[in-house]
């Protein structure tokens, strides 16, 4: 997988490969883990305060001299304070995500920090790349966690975003193995952000429990809900079908609120409630079978990419 891009060499890494930044997965173990391989380890700052964002990134500076980035939901109601505390630390590479980048932008390029945009739809990524974004994650309805509401593939996606847009597109949404990777690319993709994969890693802070049932779950064992308040694809459980159930029954927005709580995401991918908590994964769960740890996976990886090349190109 010896590719240089404009992705590889955005981010000064030696494969195109990034790890997402989900919450109460991606601590500074795994980012610094996937640093450490030549990929983009990313800290998802989606679970964290601001003081807890600093430590994870102070302890990933000290296991990797790799470079490493911090992923940000700007919905946080301390998205500021978060922005400061990357700003302060010194990190180099954001990755935003669930809004918009253009009210943060300015004042993370004055700190020479590299803006990366998540995107469901060519509408969102041609607004990343006017607002200034070096780079756009299109991320397809296969992915798991929040999805967008046009509920549009990955297959789909990323080609129509490379035909619209000058910057480069990172492919992300049920990628999972190395003939994902490849399929990417050949659609113009320029890097990958793998979750799900990343998530059932030895150094993923993940539950056991959560860790688990992605490596049980087939491939309709995800389901997309809450879809009027915010599209979400989880691991079905008790909690899913509890919801799935309101939603037959035409629940409001509030109610679904209601339904969702606080915390369930923290109570199903961190403290591991299989019944109760919402265990975010993408489609590729079916394709998962063990844990690795971020080495071994890697070395799967690129394995996987160079089988598959050699395959298409001697048929």
């Amino acid at each position: 997988m010896n590719i240089k891009n404009r992705i590889t060499e955005l981010l000064n890494i030696r494969y195109p490969v990034i790890q997402a930044g989900m919450v109460w997965v991606s601590g500074w173990k795994l980012a610094s883990a996937v640093a450490n391989c030549g990929g983009l380890g990313l800290i998802g700052a989606g679970s964290m305060k601001p003081d807890l964002l600093k430590l994870h990134i102070e302890r990933c500076y000290a296991a990797t001299d790799k470079p490493f980035g911090v992923n940000i939901p700007l919905l946080r109601g301390d998205v500021a304070e978060l922005i400061d505390v990357v700003i302060n630390e010194n990190v180099r590479i954001v990755f935003t995500s669930a809004g918009h980048p253009g009210k943060f932008i300015d004042k993370l390029k004055k700190n020479n920090i590299i803006v990366i945009h998540v995107v469901p739809s060519v509408k969102y990524g041609i607004k990343a790349e006017s607002s200034g974004c070096d780079a756009v994650v299109g991320e397809g309805v296969e992915a798991g966690g929040h999805n967008g509401i046009d509920e549009i593939t990955t297959f789909s996606l990323i080609p129509q975003l490379v035909d619209a847009l000058k910057i480069p597109v990172i492919a992300a949404g049920g990628i999972s193995d190395g003939r994902g990777i490849l399929a990417a690319l050949a659609l113009g993709a320029e890097g990958v952000q793998i979750g799900t994969r990343f998530a059932a890693t030895v150094e993923s802070s993940a539950h056991d429990n959560f860790k688990r049932n992605i490596l049980e779950a087939k491939d309709g064992d995800t389901i997309l809900l809450f879809r009027k308040i915010g599209p979400t694809r989880l691991i079905k459980n008790e909690f899913s079908d509890k919801v799935y159930k309101a939603e037959l029954d035409g629940a409001s927005e509030v109610e679904l609120k209601n339904l969702l709580g606080e915390k369930k995401e923290r109570l199903g991918i961190f403290e591991g409630d299989e019944k109760n908590g919402m265990m975010e994964a993408g489609q590729s769960v079916g394709l998962i079978n063990e844990v690795l740890s971020v080495h071994e996976l890697f070395n799967r990886l690129v394995s996987e990419y160079r089988a598959t090349y050699i395959r298409i190109i001697n048929q």
